[in-house]
């Protein structure tokens, strides 16, 4: 698929932004997928460009918390076994649905999950730890689930994460900010590899739109340390209602 300047240049800032809006808040894939999409590229096309680019910022997100000593490896391990095996089933699953049928279900699960993500509260509540043995099951169930999520569709992923993984897997937040980045990570390069082997990727988009989204970050991190969260919902809300009216008007045409 030919990709014009024009749509260079509506997705790069959007996904700047998407970026932006991940560090400060969570969230940010509530405007990257919609970005390619209303820059015109079909839904699985969307999609699997969409993983490229995100995978990138999650990978140096990744990194970081690796280095600063954030992930415990052993629980970590055996969520990627499952994150791998829930984002390969729901990646087939999505490739398996029409376009006009996912813009369908896409104007069901978007407001719903843009609610819940955007309701979402800081998680302050210290739960009582679990043994270690419950804690890792609980952790591959939510890696699981989450994983067929991620695959089939994505925003909030790692908004869900971090809020399953405290709430029901009763993981310290440090804990579970660390192992939700490896298996946000996990399906998001197993749903980019199934999406490539099916020619669903634009390369040299994902890849330019993946330096934006880090660049985003960078960013987001700096405005946060100064300004908190509060300032990027509005914008949040304003790219999701025109995401919104673009699927609407293409299943109206």
């Amino acid at each position: 698929m030919d990709v014009t300047a024009l749509q260079f240049i509506i997705i790069c800032p959007l996904i700047f932004l998407a970026g932006f809006v991940d560090a400060v808040a969570g969230g940010g894939g509530l405007i990257s997928l919609p970005a390619y999409m209303i820059a015109g590229l079909p839904v699985h096309m969307a999609i699997g460009t969409n993983k490229l680019s995100s995978g990138m910022g999650t990978a140096l997100a990744t990194w970081r918390f690796a280095r600063n000593g954030y992930i415990v490896w052993k629980q970590a391990a055996l969520c990627v076994i499952c994150a791998l095996l829930g984002s390969s089933a729901g990646a087939h699953l999505a490739l398996l649905i029409s376009d006009e049928y996912f813009k369908i279900i896409m104007l069901i699960i978007l407001p719903l999950t843009a609610f819940y993500v955007l309701r979402c509260h800081s998680l302050d509540v210290q739960n009582v730890p679990y043994s270690e043995k419950k804690t890792t099951i609980l952790s591959m169930i939510v890696a699981a689930v989450i994983g067929v999520y991620d695959g089939f569709y994505g925003p909030g992923t790692g908004t869900f994460l971090l809020l399953l993984l405290t709430a029901i897997a009763h993981m310290p937040l440090q804990s579970a900010n660390g192992v939700a980045k490896v298996i946000n990570l996990t399906t998001n390069l197993t749903a980019l590899a199934v999406y490539l082997l099916n020619g669903k990727v634009i390369l040299i988009l994902g890849l330019t739109a993946g330096c934006f989204s880090i660049a985003g970050n960078y960013v987001g991190t700096w405005f946060f340390t100064r300004w908190g969260a509060k300032s990027v919902k509005p914008l949040m809300l304003v790219v999701l209602v025109i995401f919104f009216i673009k699927i609407c008007s293409d299943l109206i045409a």
